[in-house]
């Protein structure tokens, strides 16, 4: 009976010592999937991190790009004036340069008026015995000989 109760009671202790065994086994799992997972978790963290890190930079990026996009347009704005002041005095210079011409017509066609009658007051002054009238740019050094 005593030896019964030993085999017994030995195949509880290795009963046990199996349970216990698998136990510890479960825990030594349990202890390597725990410290997988923190380190899983540390990375977690990190990349979420840099995620967050380069959306703010992709803002700043973004706003520096706005900023540079409104001053590129005003340049284009101020060139787009440039190029109207630009036409506006070519424009202008046309008109000056069409009135001069003009003027200059109107001012030889008084010359070719002004010769003729010229001569025939000289000529009359000379038959009266009096000098003839000085020329045009004689009297005044606006009117050249052109």
């Amino acid at each position: 009976i005593y030896e019964r109760q030993s085999i017994a009671a030995r195949r509880k202790t290795m009963t046990d010592e199996a349970t216990i065994m698998g136990k510890l086994e479960c825990l030594k799992e349990i202890r390597a999937r725990t410290v997988q997972m923190e380190k899983l978790k540390s990375r977690l963290r990190s990349e979420i991190e840099a995620t967050e890190s380069e959306e703010r930079c992709l803002q700043e990026y973004r706003h520096e790009m706005e900023l540079l996009l409104q001053e590129k347009m005003a340049h284009v704005e101020e060139l787009r004036q440039i190029h109207a002041d630009i036409n506006v005095m070519e424009t202008v210079i046309k008109q000056s340069e069409e009135d001069r011409n003009k003027h200059l017509d109107g001012a030889k066609q008084m010359h070719h008026e002004y010769k003729p009658l010229k001569d025939l007051v000289d000529k009359l002054r000379l038959e009266i015995g009096l000098s003839k009238l000085p020329e045009l740019h004689e009297e005044d050094q606006t009117f050249k000989p052109e």
